[in-house]
C-alpha cells in the first residue's frame, strides 16, 4: 500500500499572498466556481498547497496570445 500523502492546507490569506490576488477576488472565484479547488472544514475554507501548485503550473503560458488549455 502506498504511503498516505500529507495535506498541506493554507487559508485564503496565505493563498492571496502566494498568488498576489486579493482575498476578495479569491472569495469571488469560490462563489462562482472558478479558481483553485478548496476544502470546507466546518466553517473554515482551506486550500491544499498541491492544488495551488497544480493550478499555477497549469496557468503557465509562453505567449500572451496563448489561450491555454481551457480554450
Amino acid at each position: 500500500m502506498a504511503p498516505a500523502t500529507q495535506l498541506q492546507l493554507i487559508d485564503e490569506r496565505e493563498l492571496a499572498r502566494i498568488t498576489r490576488l486579493s482575498v476578495r477576488t479569491i472569495q469571488r472565484h469560490r462563489l462562482v466556481g472558478e479558481g483553485i479547488p478548496f476544502r470546507k472544514i466546518g466553517k473554515a475554507v482551506r486550500y491544499d498547497l498541491a492544488d495551488v501548485e497544480h493550478y499555477l503550473e497549469a496557468s503557465r503560458r509562453t505567449s500572451t496570445s496563448d489561450p491555454g488549455p481551457a480554450a
